[in-house]
């Protein structure tokens, strides 16, 4: 019975219904009653024709925008893993800014590793970007032998699972011109190649030496395995989604960013669109509001539509306008128009600015329809 109403529903809905149906026996004529009301409930839900929809949807972000708090750090039990919340958050979304003020992770694992937390800690040791500076104790300058002399952090570098092999391998590749050499007692010593090397220069080289990179993903600053649904996930400071699917312990179908353009580098617009939809949706809930998601559908459709992500500035979505008064109404007015006259753009009147810039009556609600009286010619007597 239900394939009759298949036409009349969303998919999406449609699926809903089959799954309630299948968890319920009905009869069928309640099966017919439950069908009835869901169409009669979609159709009231549907936005009417000529409603000024997103004049609603920026009453909807705008209203609830001044009452969220200005500026929170949610600290996840570790300092360093701080995320920005709040209305910073929601505008940095929508301003579609390259970088996220704090880029984090979270990370799932595959199900042979997701419920043993060694393994958990052993995979977010591979992530975790690590420096030579971690694995030292002390950098020191030997100035009668013109050489940097490091003591290294022995328990550091089991807890990272790093060798002295590979440990000086890697600096022999990444410190050109510089001899690398491990002593007796188990310190490093850097060496410049060249002779009569200046005091300057062996400060520089201490200094390049302790922000080498030694292993795990570039960008990732600090990682955290925690317990989260009965799996062990792994949330970072910092995002690298591209190298971070590179490992094969990664579930990549749930693995997810809070960096937008992140996402769209590595997932593409469809994926971007709905990093867009969650952000904001997480932003808004944690702050208690209530928000339509179809307004935010709305606006990351609107933020997506061209193939890549564009903020809502005037260099965003505002400059992709037709209407030449609508992008003049914005910002920067004179470069808009001047351009405009040299391109000898015509403006069609659509929407809301421009209409109500030359006081007309705006297309939309009772703006919108037109009415046309036929006048009967009076008959002769």
């Amino acid at each position: 019975m239900s394939e009759e109403y298949k036409d009349q529903l969303p998919l999406s809905i449609w699926e809903e219904a089959q799954k309630e149906l299948k968890n319920n026996n009905l009869t069928k004529k309640q099966e017919k009653e439950f069908f009835d009301k869901l169409i009669e409930t979609y159709k009231s839900s549907r936005i009417t024709p000529g409603e000024s929809i997103g004049v609603i949807t920026a009453e909807s972000f705008g209203e609830p925008g001044t009452q969220m708090t200005l500026n929170i750090f949610h600290f996840a039990g570790v300092a360093e893993l701080n995320v920005t919340l709040g209305l910073p958050r929601l505008i940095e979304i929508f301003d579609a800014r390259k970088e996220a003020s704090t880029p984090s992770m979270e990370i799932y694992l595959d199900k042979e590793y997701n419920k043993d937390i060694n393994a958990a800690k052993r995979i977010a040791a591979l992530i975790k970007e690590t420096k030579f500076w971690e694995l030292a104790q002390e950098f020191s300058i030997n100035i009668a032998k013109l050489q940097v002399e490091v003591t290294l952090n022995k328990k550091n570098m089991r807890d990272l699972r790093i060798t002295d092999q590979m440990l000086l391998k890697t600096l022999s590749e990444s410190m050109k011109d510089t001899t690398v050499r491990q002593n007796k007692d188990d310190t490093i010593v850097l060496k410049p190649s060249k002779e009569n090397t200046e005091l300057k220069e062996l400060y520089k080289l201490k200094e390049k030496a302790k922000e080498t990179f030694i292993k795990g993903i570039s960008g990732v600053t600090q990682v955290l395995p925690i317990k989260q649904n009965n799996e062990f996930v792994i949330l970072t400071a910092g995002s690298n989604l591209k190298e971070v699917f590179k490992l094969k312990e990664v579930d990549k179908s749930r693995s997810t960013s809070n960096d937008i353009f992140e996402v769209l580098k590595a997932l593409g617009i469809e994926a971007a669109r709905q990093a867009i939809i969650n952000e904001a949706l997480k932003v808004i809930r944690e702050q208690g509001l209530d928000v339509d998601i179809r307004h935010i559908l709305f606006i990351a459709d609107l933020m997506t539509a061209s193939g890549t992500v564009k903020g809502i500035t005037r260099s965003g979505i505002t400059s992709d306008k037709e209407s030449v008064l609508a992008r003049a109404s914005f910002e920067t007015p004179i470069r808009h128009i001047i351009d405009a006259s040299l391109l000898g753009e015509e403006d069609e009147l659509t929407s809301v600015i421009e209409n109500v810039i030359v006081n007309q009556p705006v297309p939309l609600g009772t703006g919108l329809p037109g009415l046309i009286a036929r006048i009967k010619k009076p008959e002769a007597k």
